[in-house]
């Protein structure tokens, strides 16, 4: 208890110390620069606490949680008994037999990602600021799917022994040739989204699961093959946002085209059906007695208007 305890503190102090630089730039510009006193002093004081509290103990949590729950993952689920189920080891591993860690490495990069706070941040931002048109939550699940496949291709590359800089160089030419094809409004977006994937909740578990997979997998070093995850965690979002763009403007384009294939066929749309109103306002065809009606009212209309006209009816002035 008591070694927890000084754990506790001595993460506060070097938290604190750490922290400490942004807060006198911030309190330099506002007091010397703009000569103005900070808005809501009490307020922002009670936050900073709250900020270098909870960094103390996310850090604290961090060392004796997250990763040693890494890497106790991986090295369970690379033991050969597990792997092999009492079979003999054969000298050349085959890649196929690690299957459940591929898959663990996916579903923890989905979930860490789907969680990230800046990411959530970065995606309301989008939403709001294209009026709905980039809707937060598909923005978050391509950007998870793409941290997934980065982790899973990243353990895959520990368990191999490739080299990193064949993905890296792959990637990014893969992203430039999306870039020149993808909608502009997303490209900015494509490329944020790789950096704010890599943030509190996603580096501690993959760092953990990399240095776990090397330290287990015979034949790997932690520091050449431990590392790297990270960097394909922040190529492969902007692959698989750019991607999620085109294939939504490819969809709505068949729409629309379809839409037009089916007008084309159908023909010309009759005329939408008359009120009884319209209908009887419309001049129609006159049957016979219908004419007879009417050129006897208008024989009568002439002999009245001759009587009207005869002289002896005239008054002289």
């Amino acid at each position: 208890m008591l070694d927890a305890l000084i754990q506790i503190l001595t993460t506060l102090v070097t938290t604190l110390r750490d922290v400490a630089p942004i807060a006198l730039i911030l309190g330099f510009f506002q007091i010397v620069v703009l000569r103005q006193r900070v808005p809501h002093l009490k307020q922002v004081l009670i936050g900073f606490v709250y900020v270098i509290l909870g960094l103390a103990l996310f850090l604290v949590g961090l060392q004796e949680a997250l990763f040693p729950l890494g890497e106790t993952m991986a090295r369970q689920l690379t033991d050969p008994a597990f792997i092999y189920g009492g079979e003999a080891i054969p000298e050349d591993r085959d890649w196929t037999k690690y299957y459940w860690i591929y898959l663990f490495a996916f579903t923890i990069g989905f979930s860490t990602t789907i969680a990230e706070p800046s990411l959530i941040a970065v995606s309301l931002k989008a939403d709001e600021a294209s009026g709905g048109a980039i809707s937060s939550w598909p923005l978050r699940i391509a950007v998870a799917v793409g941290v997934a496949l980065s982790i899973a291709l990243g353990a895959f590359r520990i368990v191999t022994g490739t080299p990193l800089h064949l993905y890296m160089m792959v990637g990014y030419v893969l992203v430039v040739v999306q870039t020149m094809f993808a909608p502009k409004e997303i490209v900015p977006l494509a490329y944020d989204s790789g950096g704010v994937t890599t943030s509190t909740v996603t580096v501690p578990l993959v760092t953990a699961l990399g240095l776990g997979l090397a330290s287990t997998v015979p034949g790997r070093s932690p520091l050449i093959d431990g590392f790297g995850l990270i960097a394909l965690a922040s190529l492969f979002p902007m692959i698989t946002v750019m991607g999620y763009a085109q294939g939504s403007a490819a969809w709505a384009a068949w729409q629309r085209k379809r839409t037009k294939a089916v007008l084309a066929a159908t023909g010309p749309h009759p005329e939408p059906p008359q009120s009884a109103l319209e209908a009887h306002m419309k001049p129609t065809e006159t049957t016979p007695e219908t004419d007879a009606s009417a050129a006897l009212m208008k024989e009568d209309g002439e002999h009245e208007v001759q009587a009207d006209n005869r002289p002896g009816d005239r008054r002289e002035d």
